[in-house]
């Protein structure tokens, strides 16, 4: 009888144990994939009983699904608009609030017969690609940029997101920046009616495509692209300088950009920022938390692991190429934790 009792309150404490796991979902952008996967795995090693669970299946997703309460955060690398906000607040009754999480690049990938090389690629050869207009590779377009390389005269294969994504939102939100025509025929949003090209999903099928197409041209996340050992290009920055996507580029387009930064971090576009060493399509990306959360559990998992990832997850992004988060906007962080209800 007596080692029956034990049995039995042995049983009942791991049960105990099991039901005191906390378990939290997330959905949305494949841009910081990699990195999310990484600091989730590395948060649960000092939070045991925390488990947090991704789906990366893009930013509308990810928007959606925090709004209709189906997740208990979403991500997103597209800014969200004004309805998106409103839609969030009026199904819950109080906001949803966006915290950027890591620095990042959407860099132009190509794959053209006999060019090894780094490709130099100007925003008007870029948009022209993209609306259908430039449709050569020896383009006079993309031969004055790029003496001495010998270009094909082949078509060129244009990549883009099938799926609603924070990639195509950022890559469309430079072209409408660099582009007037662009603006006012296509504009910057996280699904468009795309003039030309073929279609893949996420960064992996837009990379995939790339790949297999020759002589074709796409748009990926940095990490993607060094992944998969694509060629990328150096695109001519607002400041007319040619610069390659680094942490560095990143970096400087944040400080550019970033003049002063309200307290509540509405989202910032940091796309074509300004001066010589700046990347052009470089963007934040960023975490989509409900301002209240009923769950004991889930909010104090939610708060630890944002405070973690303000700490100790900065310093596993350079790693990943990532880059980490200006030191005055992990400050308006911390505050913006503490409003979490």
């Amino acid at each position: 009888m007596k080692r029956l009792k034990i049995a039995l309150i042995t049983l009942a404490s791991l049960a105990g144990a099991a039901s005191a796991q906390t378990l939290i979902n997330g959905a949305g952008a494949t841009f910081p994939e990699p990195m999310y996967t990484k600091w989730f795995s590395e948060f649960k090693k000092s939070h045991p009983n925390v488990q947090i669970n991704y789906t990366a299946n893009g930013s509308g997703a990810g928007i959606k699904a925090v709004t209709e309460g189906t997740v208990d955060f979403g991500a997103s690398d597209a800014i969200l608009t004004d309805q998106q906000l409103n839609d969030f607040k009026t199904n819950h009754g109080f906001p949803v609030l966006t915290f950027p999480t890591v620095m990042g690049a959407v860099v132009v990938t190509y794959n053209v017969a006999g060019v090894t090389g780094d490709l130099k690629l100007t925003p008007d050869a870029i948009a022209g690609i993209y609306l259908g207009k430039i449709t050569k590779w020896n383009d006079a377009a993309l031969t004055k940029a790029n003496p001495g390389v010998n270009l094909p005269n082949k078509d060129i294969v244009v990549v883009h997101r099938s799926d609603a994504s924070g990639t195509s939102f950022v890559f469309t939100d430079y072209l409408s920046k660099i582009s007037p025509e662009w603006k006012m025929k296509v504009g910057a949003a996280a699904s468009v009616s795309w003039p030309v090209g073929l279609a893949g999903p996420k960064n992996e099928g837009v990379a995939g495509l790339v790949k297999q197409q020759a002589n074709s041209i796409g748009y990926v996340e940095l990490i993607y692209a060094v992944q998969n050992k694509m060629n990328y290009a150096l695109v001519q920055n607002a400041s007319m300088a040619f610069v390659k996507a680094s942490l560095e580029s990143v970096t400087a387009a944040a400080a550019a950009s970033l003049k002063a930064i309200p307290d509540n971090l509405p989202q910032v576009s940091i796309t074509n920022a300004p001066g010589k060493d700046s990347y052009p399509i470089s963007t934040f990306t960023w975490l989509l938390i409900p301002q209240q959360i009923k769950d004991a559990g889930k909010k104090k998992g939610i708060t630890d692991f944002l405070t973690w990832m303000l700490k100790d997850g900065q310093g596993m992004t350079s790693a990943l190429t990532y880059a980490p988060l200006p030191k005055a906007v992990l400050d308006k962080e911390v505050k913006l934790i503490a409003t979490i209800k």
